[in-house]
C-alpha cells in the first residue's frame, strides 16, 4: 500500500498547500450564506421570500461569470510553469477587459429582468422589497467579476492564501454590516432587506479594491507589472480567453440549471418534498463547496505541469487530487450519515420533512464518488485548457441522463422525492467517467507529441 501511494506523496503535499486556503475561503462563503439567511429571516419572513427570489435570479448570472473567469487560471498556470512573467501580465490585462465586457453584458441582461420584474408573476407585496435589493446586487456585479479575475491570477501563480484572507475579511465585513443595517444598530437606520443588500454591495466593492491594491502594490506581483502596462490588448489573447471561458461557463450553467429543473419536478410532488429538497441542496452544497477547493488546486497544478510539458506529473497530480477529494468527502460524510435522522431538525421542526431528509442521505452518500470524479477530472481538463468536451458531456450527463431518470423514478414510477435524488448518482458518475476518459485521452495525445 505504501509503495503504491509513494509516487503521490509530493503531489498530496502540494495540492493540500494550495487547496486548503481555497477550502477555508469556501467555508467562509457557506457561513456567510447561512448568516445572511438567518439575519434576514429573523427580521421578516416576507423579506426572506423576496431575497430568495432575487438571489435565485442572480445565481445563474454569477455562475456564468465565474465559469468564464475560471478560464484564466490554466492560461496563467501554464505561463507560470514556463516563467513567462511578461506574458502573465499581458494576459491578465486582456482578461480584465474580457471579464469587464462580460460583466457589462450580464448587467444589461439583469437590467432587462429588473424592468420586467412586475411581469414575472410574483406577489405584489414583495415587489417594493425586491426592487431596491435587486439594484444594489446589480451595482455590485462588476466588482464580483473583477474580484474573480484577480483571484484567477492569484490562484494561477500558486498564491491561494491572499484571496482566502480577502474573502474571510469580506465575509466578516458583510456579517457586521448586515447586523448594523438590517436591525438599525450603532445609530444607523433599520433598513431590513435593503440594508442586507447595501452590506453585500459594500463588502464586494471593498474586496475588489483591496485585491487590486495588493496586486499592484505588493512585491510578490511586481514581476507581472511590466507585462500588464506594456503588453497590448490583442485579439489572440481575447480569443483564447473566450475559447476556454465560454465552455466552462456553459458547463457550470448547465449543472446549475439541471438542479433548478429538478426543483421544479419536486414542486409537483408537494410542499414538504420541496422543503426537504431545499434542505438537502444545502447539505450537498457543503460537500461540493468544500472539496471544490481541492479541485481548483488540481487545475492549478495540472496547468503548471502542462506548461513544463511534464505529463507524468500531470497524471499523478490529477489522481492525487481525486484521492484527496474522496478523503474530504469521507470525512464530511461521517457526521452527516451518523446524524442523518436528526440533521433535518437544524432547518425545520417538521417531522415529515426531517424523515424525508433522512431518506435522501443515502443517495447523497452514493453519488460522492461520481461527484468527486467529475470535480477532479473536470478541473484537470480545465488545467489542460482542454475544455471543448465539457459542454456536450455536461449536457448528456445532466439533461439526457439525470433529469430523465429523475422524472421516470420520481414522477412516472411514483417513488417521489427519493426517486429524483437517486437519479443524481447516474448523471454525476457519467460526467465523472467521461471527464476522466477525455482527460486521459488528451494527456496521451500531448505525451506523444
Amino acid at each position: 500500500m505504501y509503495s503504491n501511494l509513494k509516487p503521490y506523496y509530493t503531489h498530496y503535499k502540494s495540492l493540500t498547500q494550495l487547496g486548503l486556503p481555497i477550502i477555508i475561503g469556501q467555508i467562509g462563503t457557506i457561513v456567510l450564506g447561512l448568516a445572511d439567511t438567518l439575519m434576514i429571516g429573523q427580521h421578516s419572513t416576507t423579506e426572506l421570500g423576496a431575497a430568495a427570489f432575487v438571489n435565485n435570479m442572480f445565481v445563474l448570472v454569477l455562475v456564468f461569470g465565474m465559469g468564464f473567469a475560471y478560464g484564466l487560471t490554466p492560461i496563467i498556470g501554464s505561463l507560470f510553469g514556463r516563467e513567462e512573467n511578461n506574458k502573465i501580465g499581458g494576459m491578465f490585462k486582456n482578461a480584465l477587459l474580457a471579464n469587464t465586457l462580460l460583466a457589462a453584458l450580464l448587467v444589461g441582461i439583469m437590467l432587462l429582468l429588473y424592468i420586467n420584474l412586475g411581469n414575472l408573476g410574483q406577489p405584489e407585496e414583495l415587489l417594493p422589497l425586491m426592487r431596491p435589493y435587486f439594484i444594489v446586487n446589480l451595482i455590485s456585479l462588476p466588482f464580483v467579476s473583477w474580484f474573480i479575475t484577480f483571484k484567477q491570477l492569484s490562484d494561477g501563480t500558486t498564491d491561494t492564501k491572499t484571496p482566502m484572507w480577502i474573502m474571510l475579511g469580506g465575509n466578516l465585513l458583510n456579517i457586521v454590516g448586515n447586523y448594523v443595517l438590517i436591525y438599525g444598530k450603532l445609530g444607523f437606520p433599520e433598513l431590513g432587506l435593503y440594508g442586507a443588500g447595501i452590506s453585500t454591495m459594500f463588502s464586494r466593492i471593498m474586496m475588489a479594491i483591496v485585491f487590486a491594491i495588493i496586486l499592484f502594490k505588493s512585491k510578490r506581483y511586481k514581476a507581472y507589472h511590466q507585462g500588464f502596462f506594456t503588453q497590448p490588448i490583442n485579439r489572440a489573447d481575447l480569443t483564447l480567453l473566450f475559447r476556454i471561458g465560454v465552455p466552462l461557463s456553459l458547463q457550470m450553467g448547465m449543472e446549475t440549471a439541471a438542479f433548478s429543473l429538478s426543483s421544479i419536478m419536486v414542486g409537483w410532488i408537494g410542499t414538504k418534498a420541496l422543503a426537504a429538497h431545499q434542505v438537502m441542496l444545502s447539505i450537498s452544497q457543503l460537500f461540493y463547496m468544500v472539496y471544490y477547493g481541492m479541485g481548483a488546486a488540481v487545475a492549478i497544478r495540472v496547468s503548471y505541469f502542462t506548461g513544463q510539458r511534464d505529463y507524468k506529473a500531470v497524471r499523478l497530480s490529477s489522481s492525487a487530487g481525486f484521492h484527496l477529494i474522496m478523503l474530504i468527502a469521507f470525512i464530511v460524510a461521517i457526521p452527516v450519515f451518523i446524524y442523518r435522522n436528526s440533521i433535518g431538525a437544524i432547518f425545520t421542526d417538521s417531522e415529515a420533512v426531517c424523515g424525508m431528509v433522512a431518506q435522501l442521505i443515502w443517495p447523497l452518500m452514493i453519488y460522492q464518488v461520481g461527484d468527486g470524479l467529475q470535480c477532479a477530472y473536470g478541473n484537470a481538463m480545465r488545467g489542460l485548457s482542454y475544455v471543448k468536451p465539457l459542454v456536450p458531456t455536461a449536457f448528456v450527463a445532466y439533461f439526457l441522463i439525470s433529469l430523465p431518470i429523475g422524472y421516470l423514478l420520481g414522477i412516472q414510477l411514483g417513488f417521489g422525492l427519493p426517486g429524483i435524488w437517486y437519479a443524481f448518482p447516474f448523471g454525476l458518475t457519467a460526467a465523472g467517467l467521461l471527464y476522466q476518459y477525455y482527460f486521459n485521452k488528451q494527456v496521451k495525445k500531448l505525451s506523444e507529441k
